[in-house]
């Protein structure tokens, strides 16, 4: 995936160069960029990048890091609005050329806003995958968590691809495989679910949570327990909100990095 791309002199402030790009669809991609060297950043967490405003201003949007906090690289995934201030002119982008990205990791989807648990739920939609895309390369998940359930909603298939085929890679990481073990991939379970197009699963996850479909085809009796369970959500902010009513009505708190509870809601997500 990743093409050699020569680091040139930067001309941007903050620059880094872009190694790769892929395109999923004609509404996503994704691609990496050269890490700085000064840079220090915990799984899960979102820095701000972009490009030169036509009014030779920076224009900025918190993207989530998709790539773990031990990559060389950086990874992200964006949506492209044809219309969209920075994604119209960050959906062109080359191997070779620079971004801005502004060296100042936050967030609220790490750990450590976690009280310890037994089973974890990453939920997410469209490209708000992409600090999950993190948390799955890294290791402390697995360290800490015997379940780490992963629910991805999309209105097209093609628009799971990019979680489904990182899921698969990872499930196959020899590297992963011998720090936590030969089993630790039996650990993850992968619930896509499509609302447009047909799919195996259809339907939104918070409907599908709601009515018990969830549980029934996960085989979890007794749904979501704030004793054992964990929880993040990364999405659009309707998403954010319902998914936070139904853990809530499940018994879980939301947390914070400086008040760690049950479960944390990203609330700096792009598209």
């Amino acid at each position: 995936m990743t093409q050699a791309a020569a680091v040139k002199a930067p001309t941007l402030p903050d620059a880094q160069t872009v190694l790769s790009v892929q395109h999923w669809t004609d509404r996503l991609f994704s691609f990496r960029v050269t890490r700085p060297a000064s840079l220090r950043f915990r799984s899960g967490e979102f820095v701000m990048i972009g490009l030169m405003g036509d009014n030779g201003k920076p224009l900025l949007r918190a993207y989530s890091i998709a790539s773990p906090s031990w990559d060389d690289e950086l990874e992200f995934y964006s949506i492209k609005v044809q219309d969209g201030p920075l994604t119209s002119k960050l959906q062109h982008i080359q191997p070779g050329d620079q971004i801005i990205l502004r060296p100042k990791p936050v967030g609220t989807l790490v750990h450590d806003a976690l009280l310890p648990g037994k089973r974890i739920w990453f939920f997410a939609t469209g490209t708000g995958f992409a600090p999950f895309a993190s948390l799955l390369r890294e290791p402390q998940t697995y360290e800490d968590y015997d379940e780490v359930i992963v629910t991805h909603t999309c209105r097209d298939v093609a628009e799971l691809e990019y979680g489904r085929r990182l899921i698969e890679e990872i499930k196959a990481d020899e590297m992963l495989a011998e720090l936590m073990g030969d089993g630790f991939a039996d650990k993850i379970r992968y619930y896509p679910t499509t609302t447009r197009e047909q799919s195996p699963r259809m339907g939104r996850i918070t409907t599908l949570l709601e009515d018990g479909t969830v549980f029934r085809d996960l085989s979890i009796e007794g749904g979501i327990k704030p004793e054992t369970d964990r929880a993040m959500v990364c999405g659009s902010l309707a998403f954010n909100h319902d998914i936070k009513a139904i853990l809530e009505g499940f018994g879980l708190r939301e947390g914070a990095n400086s008040e760690p509870k049950e479960f944390v809601v990203e609330k700096a997500f792009v598209g």
